[in-house]
């Protein structure tokens, strides 16, 4: 018998029960304007039999316990595009509502996670790579455990590398303080590139750092 895994081509994640399926179609920052998306979602989840809607750590939003029959019809009706949510390749970027929607926010979190999300999510890297972007310093997008952070403060952003919430629980090294949010893309740039040309296969980039040593990874970096 034929074992079943993940499917990476349809998104799909194999449940507990090794018979049904997750998919998370992709909501970019896990925010959503237009409220039909979600009248759709729950159509969709009905219709074809699906045990549950889980919002998840990530900010998507899973249909669980899918038949592999109704993978792809499932799909065809959402019309939406998958959520990274497996494989070696940038995640969903976690976002705070930052000064979009919260009063404590220092900067505009949502429109430069909503553009990293555009530019990165999916790209294929040695290994899996998270992306949390946070208004001010209460950090509720996480931004110290994931492998690249930013941190709004009232001069700009702080950035951080290296984090990692999993098996090995590792705190994020700083690279940089208060940029600029203009200058922060260019220089997520240079972390992205830094981190596909150095590491190796299945290491994370705090991984990477402890091996090669951190302020050698931050010279690499910032030059």
């Amino acid at each position: 018998m034929e074992m079943k895994t993940d499917l990476l081509d349809k998104g799909a994640i194999l449940q507990r029960d090794k018979e049904t399926y997750a998919i998370a179609p992709h909501i970019p920052g896990g925010i959503v304007f237009d409220f039909d998306l979600l009248r759709k979602m729950a159509d969709v989840a009905e219709k074809y039999g699906a045990k549950a809607i889980k919002v998840t750590s990530a900010q998507r939003i899973a249909i669980v316990g899918l038949t592999p029959d109704k993978l792809d019809a499932a799909w065809e009706e959402l019309g939406m595009d998958k959520g990274a949510a497996i494989g070696l390749c940038v995640r969903s970027v976690k976002i705070c509502p930052a000064t979009a929607f919260c009063k404590r926010a220092q900067q505009d979190g949502v429109t430069l996670g909503l553009a990293l999300d555009e530019k990165f999510h999916g790209l294929a890297l040695p290994s899996k790579f998270k992306i949390g972007v946070s208004g001010c310093m209460n950090s509720c997008a996480e931004s110290a455990v994931k492998d690249l952070g930013l941190v709004g403060t009232p001069k700009g952003f702080n950035v951080l590398i290296g984090g990692n919430a999993g098996i090995k629980p590792r705190l994020a090294d700083l690279l940089a303080e208060h940029i600029p949010a203009d200058d922060v893309m260019p220089l997520v740039d240079k972390v992205i590139a830094y981190y596909k040309e150095n590491a190796k296969k299945y290491e994370r980039m705090g991984a990477m750092i402890d091996r090669l040593g951190l302020e050698n990874v931050k010279a690499g970096i910032l030059g």
